[in-house]
C-alpha cells in the first residue's frame, strides 16, 4: 500500500531555478536603466545585465568573495548563457563594476520591480501579513527603523563610525499589512535617524499610520506629520519635560498604569509642536520580564491598549531586519567603496523581493528561512520551482 504522505518529486523544467527567478525581471528594465544611468556606455564585454544576475547570485549562494562567485559562475557557463545570455565576470571585472557603476541602476531596478509585481499581483503581500499586525486597523500602518550593517574599518574609510569600526546604515519604511519596503535609504552610520525622518515619511498619506522608536523623536518633524493628517506612535524619550491637562483614566485597566492628556513644556518644545499629546504609561513584556514603558501619540481617540498595540507592531520590520542581514547573509562584502557596498545591500533587497513573490504566486507556507535554504540547494537545478516549492 503506498503511502499517502509521501510528498511527490518536483517535476522537471527546462530551466535552472535561478532562470526561473531572473524572469521576473523585465526583458527591457535593466537596459533602459543601464542607458539612465550612463552604465551602456562602459559596459563592453561584462553587461549591465550579467552585472544583475552576479550579484544576485552572489546574494543566493552566500558568496565569501569575487573568486567565490566568478569561478561557480564559469563552472556553469551553459546554464548561465540561457539567463537572456548572460555571462561570467572576471573577478576584476565584477570588483571593477561595482566599484565604477552606479549603484543607483540596483536601487531603481529594486523600486521598479516591486511596483511591476504589485501591478501584476494586487495583493502581492496581503494574503498573509505579519502576524503581529493589529487587524483591527482599516488603515495602512508604516514602520519606520533604521539598521546598521558592520563593515570593515580598516578597508572602508568612507564608512567609519567610531574608532575602529566601520558601518553602513539602511533607513527602512515597511508596510505592515504586506510587509513590503514603501521607501529605504542607505548611507553611512554616522547620520543621525532622524535627519532621515522627512524623507522617509515624505510619502505617508492622510489618514495613515508610522510607527517609530524614540530615536526619530524630533517635535517639528511630529508636527508636520499632525499637521498632514497622519497619525503616529512612538516612545517618549526620557528627559521629555510634559504638564498634565487631563487624566482620562482613574485607574489601572491591565497593562495599562496611565493614560493622560499633556503638553510640552519647555519653549522650544512648546514652540515646535503647541498641541496636546495623549501619553500612556504601560507594562509590557520585554525578554520575559515587565518592563514600564511611556508612548506618546498624536492621536486622543484612540483606546490606551490599542496605542500599546501599535507600538507592539513595530517589531516587524526588526523581523525584516532580519531576514535581509542574517538569511540573506548581508555580512560578507566583495568590495570596500561605498558604490560596491550599495549595489550589493540593494542586490539583496532585490532577491528578497523575488523570493517572496515566488512564496506568494505558489502558495508557500513556511518560514522565509526554509524559503531561502531550499532554493539556494536547488539554483542550478532544472526543476519546475512551483512543484519544488510544494515538495
Amino acid at each position: 500500500m503506498k503511502n499517502k504522505n509521501k510528498h511527490p518529486k518536483p517535476t522537471r523544467s527546462k530551466f535552472t531555478i535561478l532562470k526561473q527567478l531572473c524572469q521576473l525581471i523585465a526583458s527591457h528594465m535593466v537596459s533602459k536603466l543601464a542607458r539612465k544611468h550612463g552604465v551602456d556606455k562602459k559596459a563592453r564585454t561584462f553587461s549591465p545585465w550579467s552585472h544583475v544576475v552576479s550579484m544576485l547570485y552572489a546574494q543566493l549562494i552566500h558568496a565569501i568573495g569575487l573568486n567565490d562567485v566568478c569561478d561557480n559562475l564559469r563552472l556553469h557557463n551553459g546554464p548561465l548563457s540561457t539567463i537572456r545570455g548572460a555571462t561570467a565576470p572576471s573577478r576584476n571585472g565584477l570588483s571593477h563594476a561595482n566599484k565604477h557603476r552606479r549603484s543607483d541602476l540596483m536601487q531603481d531596478l529594486f523600486w521598479k520591480i516591486l511596483k511591476h509585481l504589485k501591478n501584476t499581483q494586487s495583493n502581492f503581500g496581503l494574503s498573509q501579513p505579519y502576524q503581529g499586525f493589529p487587524r483591527r486597523f482599516r488603515r495602512t500602518i508604516h514602520a519606520v527603523d533604521s539598521t546598521t550593517i558592520h563593515l570593515v574599518a580598516r578597508c572602508m574609510d568612507w564608512a567609519r563610525h567610531r574608532r575602529r569600526k566601520a558601518a553602513a546604515r539602511c533607513h527602512l519604511r515597511l508596510d505592515l499589512q504586506s510587509f513590503l519596503p514603501r521607501f529605504a535609504i542607505v548611507d553611512t552610520a554616522e547620520i543621525h535617524d532622524k535627519k532621515k525622518a522627512y524623507a522617509l515619511c515624505a510619502g505617508i498619506k492622510s489618514g495613515e499610520i508610522v510607527v517609530f522608536d524614540k530615536a526619530y523623536v524630533d517635535f517639528e518633524f511630529l508636527f508636520d506629520l499632525q499637521e498632514r493628517g497622519v497619525f503616529w506612535v512612538t516612545r517618549a524619550k526620557d528627559n521629555m519635560a510634559f504638564r498634565v491637562v487631563k487624566k482620562r483614566m482613574k485607574k489601572r485597566q491591565g497593562n495599562v498604569l496611565r493614560d493622560d492628556e499633556v503638553v510640552l513644556k519647555t519653549s522650544k518644545s512648546k514652540t515646535a509642536y503647541p498641541q496636546r499629546l495623549g501619553m500612556i504609561l504601560a507594562e509590557v513584556s520585554v525578554n520575559g520580564k515587565w518592563v514600564k514603558m511611556v508612548f506618546i501619540s498624536n492621536n486622543l481617540q484612540w483606546a490606551p491598549q490599542s496605542i500599546c498595540d501599535l507600538y507592539k507592531s513595530r517589531w516587524a520590520i526588526e523581523v525584516f531586519f532580519k531576514q535581509i542581514k542574517q538569511t540573506l547573509q548581508l555580512a560578507d562584502f566583495m568590495g570596500t567603496t561605498a558604490n560596491a557596498v550599495q549595489w550589493q545591500i540593494w542586490s539583496a533587497m532585490l532577491l528578497y523581493v523575488l523570493l517572496r513573490f515566488q512564496a506568494f504566486i505558489h502558495g508557500w507556507n513556511h518560514s522565509f528561512t526554509r524559503l531561502f535554504t531550499l532554493i539556494r540547494g536547488a539554483v542550478w537545478s532544472r526543476i519546475n520551482l512551483q512543484s519544488l516549492l510544494h515538495f
